[in-house]
């Protein structure tokens, strides 16, 4: 019996140690990412409109793939995903590249070099696994995809790449010609929630 108390004690101050470990001393980019995704929540919301639904950090599973869309907004327009990334620096790539390169400048003048992958080919991913997963459950709708990128540091500027909440309203509101009713937007809804 002392064992076990001891034992159980043991563990819970173990379990809380992880937990204190990764609250306060995660990596800088995982808080970076963090806080822009928190900041794209924000300027998303400025431009919603009634009966707009954002969703956000939803995990998708279609078969063997899975996927976490950061941005999912519903309505009556059609479904939205806006990846976002808080990448500081320059960034360097082409549309159909697999990887970009990020460069970054210390405060010591050191130049920084780190391969990050395409969001844009990341979201059309997204997309797929997405427009799947709702057809499994009879749910026929085009997905537009979108990558936010908060730095506006993109090497690439066409109609995927969202650049100001102006880009996000035109997007969500104006550039998509699907028209959902008010159940099929309840249904998809009631899937990834």
């Amino acid at each position: 019996m002392v064992y076990t108390i001891i034992l159980v004690g043991v563990f819970m101050l173990i379990l809380i140690l992880v937990i204190v470990w990764n609250k306060f001393y995660e990596r800088p980019e995982v808080r970076a990412g963090k806080q822009g995704e928190k900041e794209a929540v924000r300027i998303i919301e400025r431009v919603l409109q009634e009966g707009d639904i954002l969703l956000s950090n939803i995990c998708v599973h279609y078969k063997e793939k899975e996927t976490e869309l950061d941005n999912v907004i519903i309505n009556s327009r059609g479904v939205f995903i806006i990846e976002v990334k808080n990448y500081s620096g320059v960034l360097i790539g082409g549309e159909d590249d697999y990887e970009w390169t990020k460069y970054k400048i210390s405060r010591g003048l050191k130049v920084y070099e780190k391969q990050v992958r395409n969001p844009m080919k990341q979201v059309k991913r997204q997309v797929y696994i997405l427009s799947r997963y709702l057809k499994c459950y009879g749910i026929r709708v085009w997905i537009d995809g979108y990558v936010l990128l908060l730095n506006n540091n993109s090497p690439i500027h066409n109609n995927m790449i969202l650049e100001s909440s102006k880009a996000i309203d035109r997007a969500i509101h104006w550039r998509s010609r699907n028209t959902l009713n008010k159940k099929t937007v309840a249904a998809i809804k009631e899937l990834l929630m």
